[in-house]
C-alpha cells in the first residue's frame, strides 16, 4: 500500500521551535546536515561568479560556467542508484543513507580544495607538452563538487523524510533543514565575501572544505532511519537485476502520477517554474555588484547582518502563514514576493552606488527567499510516497530547477545584449525587469492548484 506523508503545513516551523528542540538528536543532527547541504551551493554558482568576475572573467562565461549547477537538477537520474544500492565500503559500515552522506562530502571537500588550487585566474598548465585551458580544468571541478553536493541533498532529504514519526516531527526537521541550510548560505554568500577581502579566495575555499566536515560529525550522531532499515531488508530484488531497476527506476515516477492522477501534470508544472525568476538572475547577482563598484566587504557585512535577519523573518513568516492558512496559501504568497526581489535589484540598478538602496535590496532579497523556499521545501515534502522517497523527491526537485538552470546559463549574454546602446548598469536593469515578469505564470498557476486541492477536498469520497 502507497503511503504519502502529511503535509508538514499545519505545524509550526519558526526557527524558535527549532531552538527549543536541539537537545533532541534528529533535531540537532537534521540542523547540521542542513548547514552541510547549503555549503556548496553558492561555492559553484552566485559567490563562484564573484570571484570569476573579480578576476576578469567575462560576463558570458560566467554564465556558461553556471550550467555545473544542472547537476542539482538532473540528480534524479542517479537518485535511483541512491534509494536502491549501498555506498561501496561506507554503505556497510554506516548503512545507505549514512554512507552515501559522507562519501559526498569527502567529494565535495575534494573538489574545493582542487578549486582552490586551480583558481579562475590561474596559468595553462602543460601536461605532455600540450597546454590544458586551466578554465575548463577549473570548471571540471566546479562540476564534481555540484555532482557530489546534489548526491547529499539526494540523501539528506530522503534521511529527513524517513526519519520524521509524523507530520509535525517532519515539520520541525524540515524547518530545521532549512536554518541550518540558509545559515550556510549566508556564510558562503556573506562571510566568505569579508575572508576573501582579508586571506583572498582560494584561501577561503579551502576553509570552506574544511567546513563540510560539520555534515560528517553530523553524520555520526545521525540514527540511520528505521524506515530505510525496513526497505533495504525488505528490497524485492537487487539493484542491479532487471526487476530491481524497474523498481528504483520507473515504480517511483509509476507511484507518484498514480498518486496525485490528474493534479500530477499541474503540480509539476507549478514547481518546475516556481523559483525560475530567482535562478535567472542567479548568476549576474555577485558580477553586478562589482560592476556596481560595491566592495566584497561591503556587501558580506550588509548580506551577514541585515540579510541574516531578513533570512530568519522569511522562514518564520512561512511558517506562521502555513499553520494558520495552509500550505498552499505559504505557497502563493511566496510566488508573490519571489519576483520582489528582482524587481528590487532593477531598482538598485538604476540608482547606482548607493548603499542604502543596495541595503534594501537585500533585505526584500532575502525574506523572498527565506519565506519561498520553506514554502516550497514544505509543499514537495507532502507529496513523497515512502519507499521511494529519494527518488521522487529528488524528481520534485530537480524539475524545480532544471528550467531555470538551463536558461540561467544565457544570463550573461542577455545582460550583454541589452547593454549595447547603453550603459552596463541599465543593461543589468533592463535584464532584472525581464526576469521577474516570469513570476506573473507562477501566480496563476498555484491559483489552479488551491482551486483543485478545493475542489478535490469538496467532493465525496
Amino acid at each position: 500500500m502507497n503511503t504519502t506523508v502529511a503535509a508538514p503545513a499545519a505545524e509550526p516551523t519558526g526557527w524558535r521551535l527549532v531552538m527549543r528542540n536541539l537537545r533532541q538528536r534528529k533535531v540537532l543532527a537534521m540542523l547540521l546536515l542542513g548547514f552541510s547541504s547549503g555549503i556548496p551551493i553558492y561555492l559553484v554558482g552566485n559567490t563562484l561568479s564573484l570571484w570569476m568576475r573579480k578576476e576578469g572573467i567575462e560576463l558570458s562565461t560566467i554564465g556558461f560556467v553556471s550550467w555545473v549547477g544542472l547537476a542539482y537538477s538532473l540528480k534524479f537520474l542517479w537518485a535511483p542508484l541512491v534509494d536502491k544500492a549501498d555506498a561501496p565500503v561506507l554503505g556497510r559500515l554506516l548503512g545507505r543513507r549514512r554512507g552515501w552522506m559522507v562519501l559526498s562530502q569527502l567529494a565535495v571537500m575534494g573538489g574545493l580544495v582542487a578549486m582552490a588550487t586551480i583558481q579562475p585566474g590561474g596559468a595553462n598548465p602543460e601536461v605532455f607538452g600540450f597546454a590544458i585551458d586551466h578554465l575548463a580544468v577549473f570548471g571540471a571541478m566546479a562540476l564534481l563538487v555540484a555532482l557530489a553536493s546534489a548526491t547529499q541533498d539526494i540523501v539528506i532529504d530522503a534521511w529527513r523524510i524517513e526519519s520524521a514519526d509524523n507530520s509535525q516531527q517532519l515539520g520541525l526537521l524540515t524547518s530545521s533543514s532549512a536554518l541550518g541550510y540558509r545559515t550556510a548560505l549566508l556564510v558562503t554568500d556573506a562571510l566568505l565575501l569579508i575572508v576573501a577581502a582579508q586571506i583572498g579566495w582560494p584561501m577561503s575555499y579551502t576553509l570552506m572544505a574544511a567546513l563540510m566536515l560539520v555534515g560528517t560529525a553530523a553524520v555520526l550522531m545521525a540514527p540511520e532511519p528505521a524506515r530505510a532499515q525496513v526497505a533495504v531488508a525488505t528490497q524485492a530484488a537487487p539493484v542491479w537485476s532487471a526487476r530491481g531497476l524497474f523498481d528504483a527506476i520507473v515504480n517511483p515516477f509509476v507511484q507518484f502520477f498514480r498518486t496525485h492522477r490528474s493534479n500530477a501534470l499541474l503540480m509539476l508544472a507549478a514547481i518546475s517554474i516556481y523559483r525560475l525568476a530567482d535562478f535567472v538572475m542567479g548568476p549576474m547577482a555577485n558580477p553586478f555588484y562589482v560592476d556596481l563598484g560595491i566592495s566584497e566587504a561591503t556587501v558580506g557585512s550588509i548580506r551577514g547582518s541585515v540579510g541574516l535577519v531578513a533570512t530568519f523573518i522569511g522562514i518564520a513568516a512561512a511558517g506562521i502563514v502555513s499553520v494558520r492558512y495552509g500550505v498552499m496559501a505559504a505557497l502563493l504568497v511566496g510566488a508573490v514576493l519571489g519576483p520582489g526581489s528582482n524587481l528590487a535589484f532593477a531598482w538598485l540598478a538604476f540608482s547606482g552606488n548607493d548603499i542604502g538602496a543596495f541595503t534594501t535590496a537585500m533585505f526584500i532579497d532575502n525574506v523572498s527567499g527565506g519565506f519561498a523556499g520553506t514554502a516550497l521545501i514544505a509543499y514537495m515534502s507532502s507529496l513523497t510516497s515512502i519507499g521511494y522517497t529519494a527518488t521522487q523527491y529528488a524528481l520534485l526537485s530537480s524539475f524545480y530547477a532544471l528550467l531555470g538552470k538551463v536558461l540561467k546559463g544565457f544570463s550573461g549574454v542577455a545582460v550583454e545584449t541589452l547593454a549595447q546602446g547603453r550603459t552596463l548598469l541599465e543593461g543589468y536593469g533592463l535584464f532584472f525587469i525581464g526576469t521577474a515578469l516570469v513570476g506573473i505564470p507562477v501566480v496563476l498557476l498555484c491559483l489552479l492548484l488551491m482551486r483543485q486541492q478545493r475542489r478535490a477536498s469538496l467532493a465525496p469520497a
